[in-house]
């Protein structure tokens, strides 16, 4: 390693700075309502890069969601991890996410969204119209209830998310999809997979569905098991290679 270090000095070759992911907190509103959210990137260049906004799980902006927006900024990106709630809240029990997840209209979902897409968006170090999103459960559901109403993104990817299966007027979606599912997953109930596949077909979009043999609800989520549903277990291999689809996904439509 000396030697390398040594003979790429003589050659007065720079080394790159070593990464350093910068985190702010940043507050917005839609409408009335205050919302926080959480941008990360890396602070060693100043050149602009492509946006990934993150949409959390149904148990609001929690530490596992900005886990997932720092890695993203150490991927590269400027990732930014939005609040659907409202003043940032977050819950351990079932019942309350529910209730919260339910009060969560579509079209309130798709401002709040809009919301932060116009944050990210504006931010300086930002590529312009290169923005994707990502989502995990009721995230995962959401970003792909937005790709379906023709949200300008260019592309979206969905971990373990629910699977809308309403029907979507051909040319309405304008991003890419990339699905990564648990082929175990209990609350997606028998033939929503190939319905889900069928409506996206019949509107020309443009889709990708990869299904991880025995994955249950929640792979992407070490802690998963913690909360006590028995539909909810981490899956290594899963989570490892569905980050990587991810990862191929955005090198793919951020290319173009």
């Amino acid at each position: 390693m000396k030697h390398l270090l040594g003979t790429l000095l003589c050659l007065g070759l720079v080394l790159p700075s070593q990464a350093e992911v910068e985190t702010r907190k940043v507050t917005y509103k839609q409408g009335d309502t205050v919302l926080h959210g959480y941008i990360c990137f890396d602070n060693a260049t100043t050149a602009k890069r492509p946006g990934v906004l993150v949409v959390h799980e149904w148990w609001g902006l929690n530490d596992y969601a900005k886990h997932r927006t720092q890695a993203l900024a150490r991927s590269g990106y400027v990732a930014m991890a939005i609040d659907l709630y409202g003043e940032g809240k977050t819950t351990e029990h079932p019942e309350e996410a529910g209730a919260w997840t339910q009060a969560v209209s579509d079209d309130l979902r798709r401002d709040r969204f809009q919301a932060a897409l116009d944050v990210l968006a504006d931010h300086e170090l930002v590529e312009e119209r290169k923005i994707a999103a990502i989502g995990y459960c009721f995230g995962g559901g959401t970003v792909l209830r937005l790709a379906a109403v023709g949200m300008d993104l260019r592309g979206v990817v969905s971990f373990h998310g629910s699977l809308p299966t309403s029907k979507i007027e051909p040319g309405t979606v304008m991003a890419r999809i990339l699905v990564c599912h648990g082929a175990a997953d209990p609350f997606v109930e028998d033939g929503q997979v190939e319905k889900f596949q069928r409506v996206l077909t019949e509107a020309g979009a443009d889709w990708q569905f990869i299904s991880y043999g025995g994955a249950k609800h929640s792979f992407t989520v070490k802690d998963a098991a913690e909360h006590g549903i028995p539909a909810l277990e981490y899956n290594e291999a899963a989570d490892r290679r569905s980050w990587a689809a991810m990862l191929g996904f955005f090198d793919e439509i951020f290319g173009d």
